[in-house]
């Protein structure tokens, strides 16, 4: 059986760093995944566009349902700040008969794509609330 392994948490949580590792130490069969991907050029130079966040995410998902079919190993890295995020992976790995595993990095590092604290602090709001606010709002 396959797996779709989610690693979440904040800019400079360790994510990419932990993405890494496992995917390198895996077999030949395990692709990792991020949307941050679609935001890097050819040349390696990272341009974030928050306008392009969404198809950078569905793109994300697309590439990950692909290779979930041709029974690769998956690794996605994102932020993944609410549960709603993750459902489509969730779904994607029920669906296609894969385990499923989430890992949550809670790491302090260099945020490496310089994101203003201002949203660093909105995203930690969501990543640790965001699904209670939600509930009680629903209430």
């Amino acid at each position: 059986m396959n797996t779709l392994t989610l690693i979440r948490g904040l800019p400079g949580s360790g994510k990419s760093t932990l993405a890494a590792k496992l995917s390198n130490a895996a077999d030949r069969n395990t692709i990792w995944l991020e949307a941050d991907q679609h935001f890097t050029n050819k040349d390696g130079t990272y341009q974030f566009d928050i306008n392009k966040i969404g198809e950078a995410h569905l793109k994300c998902q697309s590439s990950a349902r692909i290779y979930l079919g041709l029974k690769f190993d998956v690794i996605v890295s994102n932020t993944s700040t609410t549960l709603k995020e993750m459902r489509p992976y969730f779904e994607m790995a029920k669906e296609l008969g894969a385990e499923f595993t989430v890992i949550t990095c809670q790491g302090h590092f260099q945020n490496v794509h310089s994101v203003p604290e201002e949203t660093l602090s909105k995203m930690a709001m969501r990543f640790f609330y965001g699904d209670v606010i939600n509930a009680l709002e629903r209430t």
